[in-house]
């Protein structure tokens, strides 16, 4: 079953923005974070009332074979790949999108066998 007209242009408009990414080469998965600690050495800053906890620190996470992996950024690094992690999930988007496409064609399709 061949897709209408109007599914095909939005793939290929997912095509274009998809595309345009993989151009960029800037795809990363994960998240990045940033947080603030206590040391918890008395007379400290982050001890005081009110405290003031040390950082910010960045870490950007991910998981690996169902375990978080992780490192730790610098304040620069963390801006520049926080990028990165938005073009992933973009591109997490577009896929879904894709296949909303092929499944909506499947539904479509009359020779498709539906469960009673």
């Amino acid at each position: 079953m061949a897709l209408s007209a109007g599914q095909r242009r939005e793939a290929s408009r997912i095509a274009t923005e998809l595309a345009a990414l993989a151009r960029s080469g800037e795809v990363l998965p994960g998240s990045i974070t940033s947080r603030r600690t206590h040391c918890g050495r008395p007379g400290c800053k982050c001890m005081a009332d009110p405290s003031e906890p040390h950082g910010p620190y960045y870490q950007w996470t991910r998981k690996v074979a169902a375990k978080t992996v992780g490192r730790w950024l610098s304040p620069e690094q963390a801006h520049e790949y926080e990028r990165f992690v938005e073009n992933h999930r973009r591109l997490k988007e577009l896929l879904a999108r894709l296949e909303a496409i092929g499944l909506a064609a499947l539904d479509a399709d009359p020779r498709t066998r539906r469960k009673p």
